[in-house]
């Protein structure tokens, strides 16, 4: 009983202390910044800044292989943490690749020695896995920590709503996805982007989740062309901020680490900046 009290208390205490601060995610081919996305990482104290690197993907050989590498014509002030983020198609995980995750944390450092990029504590994995590649996935994150372990990163993954139903991953915690919620192909019942009714099931789910989680909200649009109607979706400020109170009132430490998707000047001039201050810190 005293052991099991003892790690009821340790969990606990770990999704509590996940480090707070506020956070972009970053998700084009090149770092470049220009100077409206400059002054939002300084006017909302932007700490943390998840930079995707590269993509992962199956070659036709049936290995996996790194697609779209990020070039670095930019630099970030030095107050900026950057978390190197790689996406990996759900694919590349129904089966086991010997070295895989070794060669993924080589090309990160690497990557982060030849551009000079020495903010750099954790990575984050990005990998839409189901029931039927989550025991790869979390076999890959063990071996992807075991190398991290020699340069003392951390390791997060995201987390979809859909997957608060399986078991945890061995990480240091989890960036909860807010966004991409629905069908795209039911676009005329609701937003596929972000939907009340499509969150509103998982809320439940988020108490027990036993995982320190990041929440992160979507900021962006999508433009289509579906039979050749264009169709564009795009999220009322109300309605992320609507579903952002329902995660808080479920799991107010959510409220602690808020990640946007993505630092992008369109995606800026999108919202009022009062909508930006509503997200990230009320």
């Amino acid at each position: 009983m005293l052991c099991l009290l003892t790690a009821g208390c340790s969990k606990q205490k770990g999704i509590t202390e996940l480090e707070e601060g506020d956070a972009v995610y970053y998700w084009r081919t090149d770092l470049r910044l220009d100077s409206v996305e400059r002054a939002f990482l300084t006017q909302y104290q932007v700490k943390k800044f998840y930079c995707r690197y590269f993509d992962v993907v199956m070659s036709d050989s049936g290995e996996p292989k790194p697609n779209a590498t990020i070039t670095f014509s930019d630099t970030l002030p030095d107050s900026i943490e950057i978390i190197p983020t790689v996406y990996i198609t759900e694919d590349c995980m129904h089966q086991k690749h010997e070295g895989f995750a070794e060669k993924l944390v080589n090309r990160i450092l690497q990557m982060n020695e030849t551009n000079d990029i020495r903010n750099v504590h954790e990575i984050q994995i990005d990998c839409d896995y189901t029931s039927k590649s989550r025991k790869t996935y979390y076999d890959f994150l063990r071996e992807v920590r075991t190398q991290l372990s020699a340069v003392h990163y951390q390791l997060s993954t995201t987390i979809r709503l859909h997957q608060l139903s399986m078991e945890a991953p061995p990480v240091d915690y989890g960036a909860l996805m807010i966004y991409n919620t629905g069908d795209p192909n039911k676009w005329e019942e609701r937003n596929p982007i972000l939907d009340m009714r499509d969150v509103a099931p998982y809320l439940k789910r988020l108490d027990k989740y036993p995982l320190p989680l990041a929440a992160a909200y979507p900021v962006f649009h999508w433009v289509r062309d579906i039979h050749g109607v264009r169709v564009e979706h795009t999220v009322e400020a109300e309605d992320i901020l609507q579903v952002k109170r329902a995660m808080e009132k479920e799991r107010p430490e959510l409220r602690k680490a808020i990640i946007t998707y993505h630092l992008d000047q369109e995606n800026i001039n999108r919202y009022k900046p009062e909508t930006y201050e509503a997200i990230y810190h009320h």
